[in-house]
């Protein structure tokens, strides 16, 4: 792998990391809302944007995809959107920020281990002391989520219940658009970021309906504008800038060093979440995080060590 392109590569997932972040934060801003209405209202607006974007070139694109590419894109955009916000707004609501970002810190081991299986990729052996620290830090996640539910009652369980289906549901996404994106030479990272958007905008109205009609509670003028901008906002940042960063970064990164890059994400979220509570973080959540950048900066080296090697 050439420098340039690795540099370029960590670049983009830093950016889709820092707008990744702030998805942690909506539910915060809009307690007000359940977690499938802030699903559902976050991606009626993506589904819109990117209609509106992909518009000029849908007609050609359409001709271009077949039958399993459309079926990709709907388990895709089921899975990288609609099942993991609700699942992450839930811990979030649920758990706290800070908890919930922490296990969605786990991504790039889960991610790094089914990586390692492909070919040509760095042995899993070689990878095992980064995956033990990430390990490390998801346990102190879990025994911090444990002690808490003393003062939580089941909520905190409930919300670390919710952040590991967060986990499963977004590693099996990045795992499949990683290798999607390797497959389709014809069709830009940015255009398959948009048809992602335009399916998860259909897929979202089988949620809105119900959200908006038999779940929805009262709320006054000035909550509604709010959870109208906090959808809007996360809608274009996170989804359409977000997304189309990371399915950059997925192309030129190999599966096993793309995982890394949700630390990005971690960290953003954590900066978030401590400035948003305004306190400091734990012991545990500190340990944790010292633990989970330890098992990144290994996985990086171990992958500069093999191309340094010239081989695996």
């Amino acid at each position: 792998m050439r420098s340039t392109t690795l540099v370029r590569g960590v670049l983009f997932g830093a950016l889709a990391g820092a707008a990744w972040g702030l998805v942690f934060l909506a539910p915060e801003l809009t307690r007000e809302f359940s977690p499938w209405q802030l699903s559902a209202g976050r991606y009626l607006a993506y589904g819109v944007f990117a209609a509106v974007l992909v518009a000029p070139r849908l007609g050609t694109l359409v001709r271009q995809l077949r039958w399993p590419e459309w079926r990709a894109l709907v388990w895709l955009s089921l899975l990288g959107n609609v099942v993991y916000y609700v699942f992450l707004a839930s811990a979030v609501q649920l758990g706290g920020m800070a908890m919930t970002s922490l296990v969605i810190g786990f991504l790039p081991v889960a991610v790094t281990i089914i990586g390692s299986r492909g070919s040509g990729a760095v042995r899993l052996s070689t990878l095992l002391p980064s995956l033990l620290l990430g390990l490390g830090g998801i346990g102190c996640v879990a025994w911090q989520s444990l002690s808490g539910a003393h003062a939580g009652g089941s909520h905190q369980l409930t919300g670390f219940a919710c952040a590991l289906g967060a986990l499963v549901s977004w590693t099996t996404y990045a795992v499949g658009n990683s290798r999607w994106l390797a497959r389709l030479h014809a069709i830009s990272a940015h255009d398959w970021s948009l048809l992602t958007g335009l399916v998860t905008g259909l897929l979202s109205l089988f949620i809105a309906v119900p959200a908006f009609t038999i779940l929805l509670q009262p709320h006054d003028g000035g909550q509604w504008t709010r959870f109208i901008a906090v959808s809007a906002g996360v809608a274009l940042i996170a989804s359409l800038f977000g997304n189309a960063c990371w399915n950059n970064a997925s192309r030129l990164l190999p599966l096993t060093m793309i995982g890394q890059m949700i630390l990005f994400e971690t960290l953003f979220a954590l900066l978030y979440g401590f400035l948003w509570e305004q306190r400091l973080p734990t012991w545990l959540e500190t340990i944790a995080m010292v633990l989970v950048t330890a098992s990144v900066l290994l996985c990086v080296s171990a992958h500069r060590v093999v191309d340094e090697g010239g081989g695996h």
